[in-house]
Order: C-alpha cells, then structure tokens, then sequence
C-alpha cells in the first residue's frame, strides 16, 4: 500500500502519503503525525489514501490570510474587473479585511471569527450595505482559494449577514423635476442635467459619451463606455452590464440642449490655445473630463438651493427618470431597458414605491372591461334579445 509509517516513539507514528510533484518539479508529501497504535496509523493512511485518490484531499495553507488576500487581488481580481471596482476591492482589504483578520492563518480561519468580524463592523457604525460589500469581496477571494485548493472549503459561506436597513429614495415629483429643468437655464451644465434626467443614464455613462454616440437625426444617444476614477487618473471602461450598452431616444428638447451644448463647445475651443480632443461631449475648457464631484459641489448643488429644491445626489436624476415614467403609467421593461437593467425583475424591485398605483390603474381598468357600460349595455341586450319593431 502506498504511504509510509514511521514509528517516533511509542504510541506514536508519522504517517506520509506521496502527492506528486509541484510545478518545480518538488516532490510533495502529507504528514501526519498520529499519537495512538500502528492500527489506528493504518486506518489513518486508508482514509487518506481514499481522499486523494477521490481527489478531495487539500493540503493546509500555510500563508497568511492577509498575504494571501494581496495575492488574490493582483492574480485574480484585477485582470477581470474594472479598475474602479479594483479599488474598491482594494480599499475594502486594507481598510477592514487585513487590520481584522489578516493575521489569521488562511487555512485555520473559522466561521466563527468572521462572524466576530462583521459583528463589529457593525458596532463600529459600518452600514449593512457596507458590510455586505465587504463579505462579498471576502467571499470572492476565499472561493478562490478552494479552487486554488489551498483550503478545502469557504468558511464565509456560513455565516450570518445583518439585516437590510432599505432607505428611502430620494427623487424628485412631477412638479419638482419640472422646477429643476427650469432652474437649469442659466447652468453651464444645462445639457448635462437635462440629459441625466431624460435618460435615466448613470453619471458615470453621461459624462463617457463622446459626441460619436450621439445620433443627432435619430435623436438617440448610444451607451457604450462610461468614466471611471483610478488612483492614476480619469479612464473610459466598458458599460456596467452588457444591457448596460443601449440606445436611449431623448426628447427633442434636450437634443437641442446637445446641439446648443456642442456649439459653445466648439466656440470655446477656438478660444482656448491648447484642447485635448477626445471628442468627450462633456468635458473642461481642456477637452478633460469632468470630474462628478466638482460638477455635484460646485454647480448642483447651488443650483438646488437657489431653486429650493431638495439636496439629492446627481445619481438621484436617474431615480427620478424612472419613478416619473412608471408612475406615468409606462410599461416597466421599457423603462428597464432605458436604464440598462441587467433584468425587470431589478427594476420592479428598486422602484416598488411606484407600484401600488400602477395596480390601482390596472384595477380601475379591468372595472372599466369588465362592468364597464358598454360591456353591460351588450350584456343586456343578449338576455333580452331584438326589440320587435
């Protein structure tokens, strides 16, 4: 039988089971030491010889768990993912993941202590969302490390997550939005704000368009990238989703607020010695592109108080895109599409406020079809039959 038992003293043996070679070409082996009989060795090497070749068996990591996860972000997460969300990702392992448990041993990290982890996360202030977040990074990188076989299995998969807090959106009324286009009239950003409401487009895909998506005859704008911030600078990435990558129709208000926009863009180019023409539809006096927090701090948010309007976030223009068409009675798949919904089951799900009126007009009119007057008039005359002349 394969694998050794080596006597070390009494009542106590070392068991070596063979499991090929790395990719170096190292001989490696499993060891075990075993304080008991040679039988209860022997039985041990069975039980071990039986997982290996069943292919279960997985032999300890002994790397650390914060080594491990700087390891997985550079080989792993970051040639798949954004580099926005490699950020992200980053700044979640530094920040919580390694100061909390990065001294733990990879392979001896228990559900338990992660467990311990979040719920201090949570005492600490950390919103649900944000622990969330964290857990699934973590849970990403551990997945990892079974398939990478240097654990057997995911102790993240057993634990507990706190509850939802959903808080309330915050968009505007029919009334509000109306106020707020008016309001932008005299805004630089005129094109922008009129275009993230009309659009329902996220901030990031508004401020990535270059005037080549834009179809001027059609009176459309195509999605297909959107800015990112990395720790180098301002970069254009692919769409979100793939339904993120859409045709939007705009109305012919705001295609003029495009045409006028791209006039004085143009005009301000000739005034300015030096432009960077990256056919950027938004962008600085540069051709650069904007960045979201200096237009959200230096133009939206005086634009809302001088309107006295509600302090929204820009993101919230989308929100209100789709709130106002759904309570307008629009079909929820247009509207999913509009926004680049991976699927209509997110849409009807963030915007749920807005449903128990679209069922109240699909009650008033199936009261219209079914007992309605003209069904009843026809009705009636069935039962009764032709009038004799």
């Amino acid at each position: 039988m394969p694998g050794q038992i080596i006597r070390r003293g009494k009542n106590k043996y070392l068991v070596r089971i063979p499991l090929g070679s790395s990719a170096d070409g190292k001989r490696l082996y499993h060891n075990k030491t075993i304080n008991g009989t040679k039988k209860d060795a022997q039985r041990y090497r069975t039980k071990i010889l039986r997982k290996r070749d069943l292919g279960e068996l997985v032999e300890p990591s002994k790397e650390l768990l914060g080594l491990y996860l700087e390891r997985w972000l550079e080989t792993a997460a970051r040639p798949r993912i954004a580099p926005s969300t490699f950020a992200t990702y980053s700044n979640y392992v530094s920040i919580y993941l390694k100061p909390g448990l990065g001294d733990k041993g990879l392979s001896e990290l228990e559900a338990l202590e992660i467990q311990e982890f979040y719920n201090g996360l949570g005492d600490k202030g950390l919103s649900p969302k944000t622990v969330k977040n964290i857990h699934g990074v973590f849970t990403n990188a551990l997945k990892q490390a079974v398939k990478w076989q240097l654990i057997r299995t995911n102790p993240a998969d057993h634990v507990d997550l706190p509850k939802d807090e959903r808080r309330e959106m915050q968009v505007f009324t029919r009334e509000q939005a109306a106020q707020f286009m008016e309001a932008t009239i005299y805004s630089p950003h005129k094109a922008l704000f009129s275009l993230l409401l009309s659009s329902g487009m996220r901030p990031g895909e508004a401020l990535g368009l270059k005037w080549g998506d834009v179809d001027m005859k059609a009176g459309r704008v195509h999605v297909q990238r959107a800015l990112s911030k990395t720790k180098t600078g301002w970069v254009l990435r692919e769409p979100k989703t793939a339904r993120s990558r859409r045709a939007i129709p705009l109305p012919p208000s705001v295609m003029n607020d495009l045409k006028e926009h791209r006039a004085a863009q143009l005009e301000e180019r000739l005034k300015t010695g030096s432009y960077n023409d990256r056919d950027l539809v938004f962008a600085d006096r540069t051709g650069e592109p904007l960045s979201p927090k200096e237009v959200y701090r230096k133009h939206f948010i005086p634009l809302l108080r001088d309107a006295g309007l509600p302090k929204i976030r820009m993101y919230d223009l989308r929100h209100t895109c789709a709130t106002l068409l759904l309570a307008a009675g629009e079909n929820p798949k247009v509207v999913s599409e509009r926004l680049g919904h991976a699927s209509i089951t997110l849409t009807l799900d963030t915007y749920s406020h807005v449903l128990p009126d679209m069922q109240d007009r699909a009650t008033a009119k199936l009261e219209n079809i079914l007992f309605g007057a003209p069904h009843t008039h026809c009705t009636q005359a069935k039962i009764e039959g032709p009038k004799k002349p």
